[in-house]
């Protein structure tokens, strides 16, 4: 189930709120300028669908986005069972962080202002960051999931870390 935590930052183990009903989240979520929605996949997406199948299960919306956002590249990327300890450090992008999760799911944590919004994201889940906020993202111990990113350069993004140890301080996936 998809989930909110939002904590203030003098409080990691404590959280101000914890929401799971889709429109609480968005909304909570829109107020610092993110984009949380749920998608449903326009045909069946079989387990060994590839890169071609799940974008073609989600091809309708993707080509919405691209058009509202200006994305002009796409791609799918999965994790299964190495973490991804990099991405696990606070970092900022250039550009709008953009990941659609078609299976499995991952904590996508977010620092705005004196607020980390921490969101467990499933599939269906759509979640697009502004460029420039402060994000830290957790497959778990055992990642599994596929996402479609999308980019506004051809080339991606590169993660820019903050060198910042705030990410430590909260609760991993699967804690």
């Amino acid at each position: 189930m998809s989930s909110l935590s939002v904590f203030h930052q003098s409080t990691p183990d404590i959280p101000n709120k914890v929401l799971t009903h889709l429109e609480d989240i968005a909304a909570t979520l829109a107020e610092q300028g993110i984009r949380f929605e749920r998608w449903t996949a326009q045909s069946p997406v079989q387990a060994d669908a590839g890169q071609a199948g799940v974008l073609a299960a989600y091809q309708v919306q993707i080509d919405r986005l691209q058009h509202e956002g200006g994305y002009r590249a796409v791609d799918v990327i999965s994790a299964s069972g190495d973490p991804m300890s990099e991405l696990l450090d606070e970092h900022v992008y250039s550009d709008d962080l953009v990941r659609f999760f078609a299976a499995g799911r991952s904590l996508v944590s977010v620092r705005a202002g004196e607020y980390v919004h921490a969101v467990v994201c499933e599939k269906g889940d759509l979640i697009v960051v502004p460029a420039g906020l402060r994000v830290w993202i957790d497959g778990g111990d055992n990642p599994h999931f596929v996402a479609v990113r999308l980019f506004n350069r051809p080339e991606g993004v590169v993660a820019q870390f903050t060198g910042e140890k705030l990410a430590e301080r909260y609760a991993r996936l699967d804690d």
